[in-house]
């Protein structure tokens, strides 16, 4: 018997099958799915996995050596070849994100058994010794504060380190290293109260009966304002396939939003729930994976990643806040969890749930034409009042002499709301202190040596950062050019506004959620209950705070600067923002308390403020709809944008032009070609107004000393499209251009 295997690598010349012989003594044990160990080359030994079997190969082949595990199925084979094709990626790499965390490329010399591997742990007293740990031991040692019980192997690849110098830290006693099995719980200090179901309203109640009469697969859409309870619909439909015996996939967008779903879900159903996002430990997750795949876990929750949980008997998936666009990856591979999802579903034959009160624009359109079934939640769940929102011109605050960063409005009902013991959301959605740094006298501006972007200040360390490599350096104190001493620090972030509402503030206790202050294990979750329990009277932070979270005493809302997602280069822009102020202004007023928003503007006469002031999608979703259809952008179309990236500039331009003169060659005589219908998420339609844009330099043309180009393709998505495109791609790859790396992203986040 043959097997036809896949090679696990990134190489493109790899992307395809290879022929070994199964032994008969592997014969029992060689599956589709299975993980093996091959000789590839003259001496090397390579992980694969098979993915089919047939009888005879033309080829002369080589036996597989060894079966390493079954731990794929068939279904994720079939899955795992379909991403790989309409995602344009390897196969390897989507079938990496089916695999169990850890350690997935391990060699017959270095493989550790996960059952009774080798752990490592701090010891109590390791800090105590007379000796100095170097910076690469210190390294290893503050990874495993936050870790601690961690799979040697696992250690050795999250952490870069060797071998050697986890022995010499258990030689000086700083750790030890035990053998043996654990199962690390990250539910373990969580001490919920359980509840029951609550009494839906009669909104509720008919969305919860159109989704349970369903016995096979459909796609709906809740839409429900802010508060209007569809977290208790989630509950109690999950509960309903929990007694049919089934189980559940339930997606959430944020890790900050993880904590909070997961005390609901706990309180409901104690721990046959399991969790899966980044912030886990690698043994914890590890821990959690198994235990869905053993069957203990009846309920998965988690981030985008999560749709690949290896659950049985699945009954029901659920997308919250759908309409965030973490759902889509912005890495190889490069796909939406909602196109999973649906083909999962089908594949199960079972609903799949959307909700949010902003919905996708798409997902909105697909309901208005009726290919999702369209449930609408028109009031709060517990009879509370949506609140009162205020639009503030700041041009008219700059004119009355006003320079601070919140209004005059603001100002007073901050003080009303610490007076009053009432607590207050202030959303910025831009960290640090200050955007860019700049010379008064010539103009210059501090950027990034990798990228071509300014470098942010942050007033913690005194440091100029850059936000996409992390490339740091010192302030400016003289100009690189012109020597000036002028140096004038623009801009504002969560830092500054930080800084200034302690000025004016000086009585109020306040706590800064950003990127920057939720590095640390749990520490999303320790802000949030910090927030929710300690008195804390201002909660500042940027969009993790926005979504999906209930304090019950917030009852002001301070949005400081809403025009900073509206002048982004990109189609959504709108959208973004549109949603971004509807779901902040939604943390006010939860309970019975009068909830108010101050939204500060320099354009409040935009539409998106203005129909986000009167918080109704509908206008929004008319007018936005019609501006998508006269410029011919989704769902009109689909956008495939082809981005080159090379260290230098002139292959960068060459490379370019010939990927576009391939793509131009293959896809123009599409524009009248016949349609079939595409398995992941697309609709059968004709590709009409196929358009290939030439290549141009990226909005951010630098970034990690890469010169940035890209080509964008505009198109309606179909099986035709998908295979000349993969085809161009495969003879592009022919011309091995070195220094030159091509991804392809399908209705890319952002056009950046």
């Amino acid at each position: 018997m043959i097997a036809e295997v896949i090679i696990n690598s990134t190489a493109k010349e790899l992307n395809k099958t290879f022929d070994y012989i199964v032994p008969e003594s592997l014969e029992g044990k060689a599956e589709i799915g299975s993980r093996v160990l091959v000789s590839f080359g003259p001496k090397k030994i390579e992980e694969a996995y098979i993915i089919s079997f047939k009888e005879n190969s033309e080829y002369a082949t080589k036996d597989i050596l060894k079966v390493e595990d079954n731990i794929l199925t068939k279904e994720n084979i079939e899955l795992a070849a379909l991403m790989a094709r309409r995602y344009f990626c390897n196969i390897s790499d989507t079938i990496k994100l089916m695999l169990p965390p850890g350690n997935t490329n391990k060699k017959i010399e270095n493989r550790i058994n996960a059952k009774t591997g080798n752990f490592v742990y701090l010891k109590q007293n390791g800090s105590l010794r007379a000796t100095t740990p170097t910076s690469k031991q210190q390294r290893i040692l503050d990874f495993l504060k936050e870790n601690n019980g961690i799979y040697i192997s696992d250690l050795e690849r999250v952490t870069d380190t060797s071998r050697a110098i986890i022995k010499t830290l258990e030689k000086n006693g700083y750790i030890e290293i035990v053998a043996g099995k654990i199962e690390r719980n990250p539910f373990i200090n969580k001490k919920v109260k359980k509840d029951k179901p609550l009494n839906l309203n009669s909104e509720q109640q008919e969305a919860y009966n159109k989704i349970m009469c369903e016995q096979k697969f459909n796609e709906f859409l809740i839409y429900g304002i802010t508060g209007s309870g569809k977290t208790e619909i989630y509950l109690q439909l999950i509960g309903n396939v929990l007694k049919s015996g089934k189980t559940a996939i339930v997606l959430v967008p944020e890790i900050s939003l993880t904590p909070q779903m997961i005390e609901r879900f706990l309180a409901r159903f104690g721990e046959q729930i399991a969790v899966l996002h980044s912030r886990l430990s690698p043994g914890e997750r590890y821990d959690e994976w198994h235990k869905i795949k053993s069957g203990r876990a009846k309920i998965v929750i988690g981030a985008r990643s999560a749709i690949f949980a290896p659950v049985s008997n699945l009954g029901i998936i659920i997308i919250d806040e759908e309409h965030d666009l973490s759902y889509k990856s912005d890495m190889t591979p490069r796909y939406n969890a909602k196109d999973i999802a649906k083909y999962i579903a089908k594949q199960n034959n079972i609903p799949l749930v959307l909700g949010s009160a902003t919905p996708d624009i798409t997902t909105f359109a697909r309901a208005k034409a009726g290919k999702i079934e369209l449930i609408t939640l028109s009031s709060r769940a517990n009879n509370s009042n949506l609140p009162n929102v205020q639009i503030i011109d700041l041009r008219q605050e700059l004119a009355n002499g006003n320079h601070s960063m919140l209004s005059e409005s603001l100002q007073k009902r901050i003080a009303e709301n610490i007076k009053n013991k009432k607590q207050t959301i202030l959303f910025l959605n831009r960290r640090g202190y200050s955007t860019f740094v700049m010379c008064r006298d010539c103009g210059h501006t501090a950027k990034c040596r990798k990228c071509n972007i300014s470098l942010t200040y942050h007033k913690n360390d005194n440091k100029l950062r850059c936000h996409y490599c992390g490339y740091t350096t010192n302030v400016l104190t003289i100009c690189p050019v012109c020597r000036s001493k002028n140096i004038k620090y623009f801009g504002t972030g969560t830092q500054k506004l930080e800084t200034e509402i302690k000025k004016l503030f000086p009585e109020a206790a306040t706590i800064r959620m950003d990127i920057d202050t939720v590095t640390k294990k749990n520490s999303h979750e320790n802000i949030l209950n910090e927030f929710k329990n300690n008195n804390i009277d201002i909660l500042i932070g940027t969009q993790m705070v926005v979504k999906g979270h209930h304090f019950p005493n917030v009852t002001l809302v301070g949005v400081i600067a809403a025009d900073s997602s509206l002048n982004i280069e990109d189609f959504r822009s709108n959208e973004r923002t549109f949603a971004l102020l509807v779901q902040v202004a939604g943390r006010a007023g939860r309970e019975q308390e009068e909830g108010n928003v101050i939204i500060q503007t320099y354009n409040p006469d935009n539409f998106v403020v203005q129909y986000a002031k009167e918080q109704d999608y509908d206008k929004f979703y008319n007018t936005e709809i019609a501006i998508r259809k006269q410029l011919n952008y989704p769902p009109f179309c689909d956008i495939i944008m082809f981005g080159i990236s090379s260290t230098d500039k002139t292959e960068i331009e060459n490379a370019s032009k010939k990927l576009y003169n391939t793509l131009q060659t293959s896809l123009s005589p599409l524009a009248k070609g016949a349609t079939r219908r595409e398995q992941l998420g697309g609709d059968s339609v004709r590709p009409q107004n196929l358009n290939i844009f030439p290549p141009v330099s990226a909005p951010i043309d630098k970034i990690k000393n890469r010169y940035r180009w890209r080509i964008i393709v505009k198109c309606r998505l179909n099986n035709n499209i998908i295979d000349l495109v993969n085809n161009s791609l495969e003879d592009f790859y022919k011309l091995k251009l070195k220094n030159v790396a091509v991804i392809v992203d399908v209705n890319p986040s952002n056009l950046m």
